[in-house]
């Protein structure tokens, strides 16, 4: 397995289908391609935005894919990484995909001074994710998710 950093020439339209996939096996939502498309782009156009970071075969086919991206830390004086939009292909589920780009993310942080750590959230009702992460030595902490989205 290869892990590396998504570029907008092999990855832009995969990542863009892995998303609007993702949405309707999770949410029943029907996500309209060509929007999402635009928004990964706008990813790859404006690096400040997060980046996407993909899971390759040994032929080098995309089998996962997920986005980062900072949040500032003034505790720290450091960026944590959010890790968003984790899609992994059905047949690859179990066999440890995530495991390796979440420890490819964490010799990231580890290697850098300008990153404090990783973080994530997850639908509480998403029990087998919430096993991998504990399996990774992820917490659950303390903190509630709060939002509104217009």
């Amino acid at each position: 397995m290869i892990i590396e950093q998504a570029n907008i020439e092999n990855h832009l339209d995969i990542i863009a289908s892995f998303q609007v996939e993702m949405a309707k096996e999770t949410e029943n939502l029907d996500l309209d391609l060509a929007t999402v498309q635009r928004g990964v782009r706008a990813v790859f156009e404006d690096p400040s935005k997060g980046k996407y970071f993909v899971a390759l075969n040994e032929k080098r086919e995309c089998v996962a894919s997920l986005l980062t991206v900072n949040e500032w830390s003034d505790w720290r004086c450091q960026n944590v990484l959010w890790i968003h939009s984790v899609f992994v292909i059905s047949e690859m589920r179990g066999k440890k995909v995530f495991k390796e780009m979440y420890n490819y993310l964490k010799g990231l942080v580890n290697n850098s001074d300008d990153l404090a750590g990783l973080r994530l959230y997850v639908d509480k009702t998403n029990i087998s994710a919430q096993n991998v992460y504990d399996k990774l030595g992820m917490t659950k902490e303390h903190y509630d998710l709060y939002e509104w989205l217009k």
